[in-house]
C-alpha cells in the first residue's frame, strides 16, 4: 500500500511538470507558426518561379539546387563558418567589453564623457570599407585584425545603449541609496546596472548581428577565408548555387549570434 501511495504521489508531482513542458512547446509552436508558414510559402514560390519561367541556375538557382549544393560542399562551408564565427565572436566580445567600459566611464565622469563621446560617434560615422584597408595594412590580414575591425563596428551600439540605460535610472532610486550612505560602487552595482540591463542587452543583440556583417566585410576585403570569401569567390566564378549555400550558412550564423544574448537576457531576468 505504501509503495502504491508513493507512486501515485510521484505521478501527481510529475503531471504539472509534463503539463508545463507541453504548454511551453505548444506556445513555441504557436509563436513560430506564422513565420514558418511564411517561409514555406516563400520557398514554394521561389521553386515555382524558377520552374515556370525557366530561370537559369547561374542567375537564380532553385531551392532544390541550393540544398543539393549545400549537402555537397557542407565540409567546406563548415570550415569557412568556423573562421567567420571566430572573427565575429572575438570582435563581439571586444566591442562589448570596450563599449561597456566607455559607457561606465562616461556615466561616472563628465570629463570622460566629453572626451570619449565624439570618438564613439566617429567610429559609427566612418565607413567600414574605408577603415578596413588601413587596419589590414597596419596589422596584417589574419583573424585578429578582422576581429579588430568587427570591434570597431560593435562598440557604438553597445556604448550608446548602455549609456542610455545607465542614465535612465530614476533619481529617487539613487537618492534613496545615498540616504543610507551607500558607497558609489554599491549604487552602481545594485541600482544602475539592474535598471540598465534591458538597454545593455538591446545593444549587445544589435552588436551581435552587426558582428557577422563586419566579419563578412573583412573577408570581402582580405579574400582569404570565411563565408564572406566563399560568397565573393562563388559569385565571381558564376557558381551561384554555391553563393546561395554560403548565404544560408551566414543567415543561420547571424541568427545564432543574435539568439545567444537574447537567451542570456531571458536567463538573467530571474535575479533582476
Amino acid at each position: 500500500m505504501a509503495s502504491v501511495r508513493d507512486e501515485s504521489s510521484t505521478e501527481r508531482r510529475a503531471d504539472p511538470l509534463v503539463g508545463t513542458a507541453v504548454a511551453r512547446v505548444r506556445a513555441s509552436l504557436v509563436a513560430g507558426g506564422p513565420a514558418a508558414a511564411l517561409f514555406v510559402v516563400f520557398v514554394a514560390g521561389w521553386q515555382a518561379a524558377t520552374v515556370a519561367f525557366e530561370i537559369p541556375t547561374v542567375i537564380l538557382p532553385s531551392p532544390i539546387d541550393v540544398v543539393d549544393t549545400l549537402v555537397a560542399i557542407a565540409p567546406t562551408l563548415l570550415g569557412d563558418a568556423a573562421v567567420t564565427t571566430a572573427t565575429a565572436a572575438l570582435g563581439l566580445v571586444g566591442g562589448t567589453f570596450v563599449g561597456l567600459a566607455f559607457a561606465f566611464g562616461m556615466v561616472s565622469s563628465r570629463a570622460v564623457d566629453a572626451v570619449v563621446h565624439p570618438y564613439v560617434v566617429a567610429l559609427r560615422i566612418a565607413p567600414l570599407v574605408a577603415i578596413a584597408p588601413l587596419l589590414f595594412l597596419w596589422f596584417g590580414r589574419g583573424v585578429p585584425t578582422r576581429a579588430l575591425l568587427v570591434t570597431t563596428l560593435t562598440v557604438f551600439p553597445v556604448t550608446i545603449s548602455a549609456l542610455g540605460g545607465l542614465r535612465s535610472v530614476p533619481e529617487e532610486y539613487l537618492d534613496l541609496g545615498r540616504s543610507v550612505a551607500a558607497p558609489g560602487w554599491r549604487l552602481f552595482v545594485s541600482v544602475r546596472l539592474p535598471a540598465a540591463a534591458p538597454s545593455v542587452f538591446a545593444g549587445v543583440k544589435l552588436a551581435a548581428a552587426l558582428s557577422v556583417v563586419g566579419a563578412v566585410v573583412a573577408e570581402f576585403v582580405t579574400l582569404s577565408s570565411g563565408l564572406g570569401y566563399r560568397v565573393f569567390v562563388s559569385s565571381t566564378n558564376l557558381q551561384t548555387a554555391r553563393a546561395y549555400a554560403a548565404l544560408v550558412f551566414l543567415v543561420a550564423l547571424g541568427l545564432a549570434f543574435y539568439l545567444v544574448p537574447a537567451r542570456l537576457e531571458h536567463a538573467t531576468r530571474a535575479w533582476r
